[in-house]
């Protein structure tokens, strides 16, 4: 394989490892250096963003020392670390393995924006493939998942990832006239060192500066199967505002077909400049107003766009002309000026991908609107993309004024369409291996129902991992299940899809209501059918997360069941008084006279104001005759806040709180006997 195709597979397989290792760091910083509400989130977003600072110094240390080297030990580290986190760790050692992880990603990407001046086939190929990877596995990592074929998977990549570097590396050494010249390059006539003096065009700098804020925005809204799944099965008339079981990968196969074409395949440069930017801003603002259908259909297809806009052959021939190409020069081999200035673009770019993912989610402890952050970050792809210099797309090889052939990855057409229709067959590929659960049939009347309450985490244990199975062990047996803190695509939580995973172990459908974003919130399961919904967003009265009550009515074969499923969220210090009143009041006249069971995060001890709220509104407390029943934190309970209430006429007996670490809180579990 000739150096510029390895160049691109080598970029892909490091951009899909490095989304492997965000995808742990991400939620570690929240679970484990971040303990659950105690820990400030100022403090939460200093510690993330400085890795990305460290990295500021990676493009000084390339052009020291060379791209070469030290990309290729940053490749090693960044491989150890990801094969390290697949033996799922737990605790401070997954938080530190993912730290170092990251910044030998970081330093990494700088080393390979130094020698590669067009990766946008790498990028697109990279971020296309994680995402159909993690579809096909129902978005559950390999890393969480082990086992020997997740282990053998793992290691698989990473063999790959590092022959592949390493071939380009030995290519590089082996070419006639290379070196490093990171170390070696001679100085170019009419270009000095510093700001003063006068500045030559960087070939490839624009795309490098996209490659941070196109992980963010493909990994939060346009190639995130967890949002390909949330999206489906929204809008029915039983269930206004609610989704319920549905498939959603095969959409999702559109998304990838949509931002591979765009982004390996160049429209009209002058129709793409308007097309693609309008694409991308549109699908933004879809997104935080909860379209995620054609939200993430536009985002794919606008941002494949946007990074096609800047993989033009005009700026190697303004730096051509300007004589900054050609073997050995600053321009394009391995650091150089040229080659420093798109490593800083990389890392800053990287930068930017961190600012934008705290001040989206921080938003969501200190309380401002956050629908912002995406947004602005595909006004910056939009803008770095419309202002790129226009020129023919780069379709072979051009030769420099040296007679080398211009650096950069450039695949040939047959490829890119084989890539294009393997990726988006696999996607589609994932509909058919993902079928969630079928909706109950009618049964007869049973005598008593099991319940469960149970705030969930988003899926992570006190130990930092999703094991969504240890979830599952302590909720098998329950014929309903009332879910708080359920993350169906969150990208600060890794992308999973929560509910869905959950939903396929225990064999049961769900109907899921959001509380913060469209794809965070509460939800029920249920063995019995599930006739109808509805869903009330709460006041948040200074609470920033936003809180929801979600009411289910159940077939109890020919009887009625009335189910509301909430998680109070208080402002800091505060009795969430108010919202608990609003909840009773709503599941009063949701109940409208038929058996009720309301459950969840209540956040409220017995003897609270907010607790007497529902005694007021004629409920039972459930939990009673178990009193003391502490349920956090999970490793040392010491406090009553999570609930069960029924109507009166109902008897709940068997109740429990059993002691597990899959989450911060103890499920609640009880058996309800109807009249």
């Amino acid at each position: 394989m000739r150096h510029r195709h390895l160049s691109t597979l080598a970029l892909a397989l490091g951009i899909a490892i490095l989304l492997d290792v965000l995808r742990v760091w991400l939620p570690s910083i929240i679970t484990l250096f971040g303990q659950a509400a105690e820990t400030p989130a100022e403090l939460l977003g200093a510690f993330a963003l400085g890795w990305f600072l460290l990295a500021l110094a990676a493009p000084t240390l390339v052009r020291r020392i060379g791209a070469g080297p030290v990309g290729l030990v940053a490749a090693g580290v960044l491989a150890v670390a990801r094969l390290a986190l697949a033996a799922q760790p737990g605790g401070p050692a997954q938080l530190w393995l993912a730290c170092a992880g990251l910044l030998a990603g970081l330093v990494w990407l700088a080393a390979v924006a130094a020698s590669v001046p067009r990766p946008v086939a790498g990028l697109a190929l990279g971020l296309a493939g994680n995402a159909v990877g993690h579809a096909l596995l129902a978005t559950e990592d390999l890393v969480w998942r082990g086992g020997v074929l997740a282990w053998s998977l793992s290691a698989l990549l990473v063999a790959a990832f590092l022959a592949a570097s390493t071939a380009v590396r030995r290519e590089r050494t082996a070419a006639p006239g290379s070196g490093d010249p990171a170390r070696t390059a001679a100085p170019v006539a009419g270009v000095r060192d510093g700001d003063a003096g006068p500045r030559v065009p960087t070939p490839g700098r624009r795309a490098w500066l996209l490659c941070g804020p196109a992980l963010l925005l493909a990994g939060q809204v346009a190639l995130a199967p967890a949002i390909w799944s949330a999206a489906a099965g929204t809008g029915s008339p039983d269930f206004p505002g609610l989704a319920r079981p549905a498939g959603g990968y095969l959409p999702g196969a559109l998304a990838v077909l949509l931002f591979l074409a765009a982004a390996l395949f160049r429209a009209p440069a002058r129709v793409a400049r308007a097309l693609w930017p309008l694409a991308l801003l549109a699908g933004s603002v879809l997104f935080v107003t909860g379209r995620l259908v054609p939200a993430y259909l536009l985002t794919a297809a606008g941002l494949g766009g946007c990074l096609a806009l800047t993989d033009t052959a005009a700026d190697d021939d303004r730096a051509a002309a300007e004589g900054e190409t050609g073997a050995g020069a600053a321009g394009t081999g391995d650091g150089g000026r040229a080659g420093a200035r798109r490593g800083r673009a990389a890392v800053l770019g990287m930068l930017v991908f961190a600012v934008a993912t705290v001040a989206y989610y921080a938003a969501y402890d200190l309380g401002y609107p956050n629908g912002w952050a995406p947004v602005a970050t595909a006004v910056l792809v939009a803008l770095v993309a419309a202002t790129a210099p226009l020129g023919p797309a780069p379709t072979s090889p051009a030769p420099t004024p040296s007679g080398a052939a211009s650096p950069g990855p450039v695949l040939p057409a047959t490829v890119r369409l084989a890539a294009l229709a393997v990726l988006t067959v696999l996607a589609g590929l994932a509909a058919a291996l993902h079928v969630p659960p079928a909706q109950a049939r009618a049964t007869t009347a049973p005598a008593a129902v099991r319940v469960a309450a149970y705030n969930i985490r988003m899926g992570f244990g006190l130990d930092g991992r999703l094991d969504l199975d240890a979830v599952a062990r302590v909720l098998r047996g329950a014929d309903v299940v009332l879910l708080s803190e359920v993350d169906r695509g969150w990208w600060l939580n890794g992308g999973h899809d929560t509910l869905a995973l959950l939903a396929g172990r225990l064999g049961m459908p769900y109907v899921f209501a959001p509380a913060a974003d469209p794809v965070w919130g509460d939800a029920v399961l249920s063995r019995f059918p599930m006739r109808s919904g509805q869903t009330r967003r709460l006041t948040a009265h200074g609470a920033p997360t936003g809180a929801q009550a979600l009411g289910v009515t159940l077939d109890l074969g020919g009887r009625e069941l009335a189910v509301v499923a909430t998680h109070l969220q208080p402002p800091p210090g505060r009795d969430p008084v108010e919202q608990a009143g609003e909840v009773a009041e709503f599941a009063g006249r949701y109940a409208n006279g038929r058996p009720l069971v309301l459950g969840g995060d209540l956040n409220t001890e017995p003897d609270d104001r907010a607790f007497a709220e529902f005694t007021r509104s004629g409920l039972v407390d459930a939990l009673a005759p178990a009193r003391p029943l502490r349920t956090s934190p999970a490793d040392d309970p010491r406090t009553q806040i999570d609930h069960v209430f029924v109507s009166p006429g109902l008897t709940a007996g068997e109740v429990r709180a059993p002691r597990t670490e899959a989450s911060d809180h103890l499920p609640v579990t009880l058996t309800v006997t109807l009249p």
